[in-house]
């Protein structure tokens, strides 16, 4: 346990942080699951957004590093463009 008052302070802080993080990636990881699970592409390009934007605030307050964000994207871009082209043939 912290001893100094500024010690003290810092761990109210880190976890007032902590807890706003996970929040953020649970979010993100909700979202990310919610999407690959669909089978429908218009779901899944209607939900295309959210997950974008869930997974750029992550990157933006470097809650996860930007090339795992950039990962996550690209995976689900990957799997909404796979749904697209099999309900198109």
């Amino acid at each position: 346990m912290p001893n100094t008052k500024s010690a003290k302070k810092e761990l109210r802080k880190n976890l007032r942080r902590r807890e706003r993080n996970l929040r953020r990636i649970n979010r993100a990881k909700k979202l990310f699951k919610l999407i690959m699970k669909t089978k429908d592409p218009e779901e899944a390009r209607a939900l295309l957004p959210k997950v974008y934007s869930a997974l750029d605030k992550l990157a933006k307050h470097y809650t996860w590093h930007p090339n795992k964000v950039a990962r996550y994207k690209a995976k689900v871009a990957r799997y909404v463009a796979s749904l697209t082209s099999a309900s198109q043939s």
